[in-house]
């Protein structure tokens, strides 16, 4: 078959460049028994990142596989399975793939922005890897981001003698736009980049919540801080207990995909915003 405007080029040649590209933008995959060497006796937050190493581990060897099997298959050295053919028609139509979608963070980007994704998200990994906790989190990248909350406050009240279950978070905004301008990371807690703003916007000089900007339907949210506090001691005003779930498709009739609250400041009403619809997701389809 080939592919009209193509130049002559084959639906199989198309298939075998773009898994071949694919391949290439493919790193190793990280040396579990070293990094628990260097790490010891794993803090909660290293807890997290070897959960995250291991399946991005996962991840990344099923890629790999599965593009070199379909390589064989479009050089007639194997038979094309209806998985692989499947995989094939993915790569062509420049969607993700069902098998590799099945053992990442839940995403709707079409293929191409999510491998830049991919490759952002080992960029992270490495650094924490090699740096420690990142100064920001970029939460987004995380595949169960919800750990990570739960390991904040699971060290918090180690440190500060709380228990367990009356540990506590809350967020505020900053006033940072970038990651960069942020050097250290607070004693307690975490800084996070990558929610985006729906149904609402952001009014950096008042740091509040404002009335949506015409035809701008998703802000990025300046940097959001996670302070730990005991569940007793938290008594917020003036803010709105903003869902955050992991895609646009918020969650599904079971409640999955809904990551935590984020604490917005307002001068409205809470019914007003939820009328809106107001919510934060950690990706967006881009």
């Amino acid at each position: 078959r080939v592919v009209q405007g193509g130049g002559g080029v084959s639906r199989e040649d198309v298939i075998g460049a773009v898994a071949s590209d694919v391949l290439t933008r493919i790193p190793n995959s990280f040396d579990m028994p070293v990094i628990k060497k260097q790490i010891g006796v794993p803090s909660p937050i290293q807890i997290v990142l070897l959960q995250e190493l291991a399946l991005w581990n996962l991840l990344v060897e099923k890629i790999s596989s599965t593009l070199k099997s379909l390589q064989k298959a479009l050089a007639g050295e194997i038979g094309m399975s209806g998985d692989l053919d499947a995989l094939a028609t993915s790569l062509f139509n420049g969607q993700l793939p069902v098998a590799w979608a099945k053992m990442t963070a839940a995403t709707e980007k079409k293929l191409g922005s999510w491998i830049l994704w991919f490759e952002k998200r080992f960029t992270q990994y490495e650094s924490w890897v090699r740096n420690g906790e990142p100064t920001v989190m970029w939460l987004s990248g995380l595949h169960i981001p919800e750990t990570f909350t739960a390991a904040l406050v699971q060290t918090a009240c180690r440190e500060k003698g709380w228990p367990l279950e009356k540990g506590a978070l809350y967020t505020e905004v900053t006033k940072h736009v970038a990651p960069n301008t942020i050097t250290e990371k607070p004693a307690h807690g975490a800084y996070i980049q990558g929610l985006y703003l729906e149904g609402a916007a952001w009014d950096l000089t008042t740091s509040r919540l404002v009335r949506q900007t015409p035809k701008v339907l998703v802000q990025e949210l300046p940097i959001l801080q996670f302070i730990p506090i005991e569940a007793s001691k938290l008594k917020l005003q003036n803010t709105f207990k903003t869902p955050v779930y992991v895609t646009q498709s918020r969650r599904n009739a079971m409640g999955v995909g809904l990551v935590f609250e984020a604490d917005l400041a307002t001068h409205e009403h809470a019914s007003h915003w939820t009328l809106q619809g107001v919510a934060l997701t950690l990706n967006i389809d881009q």
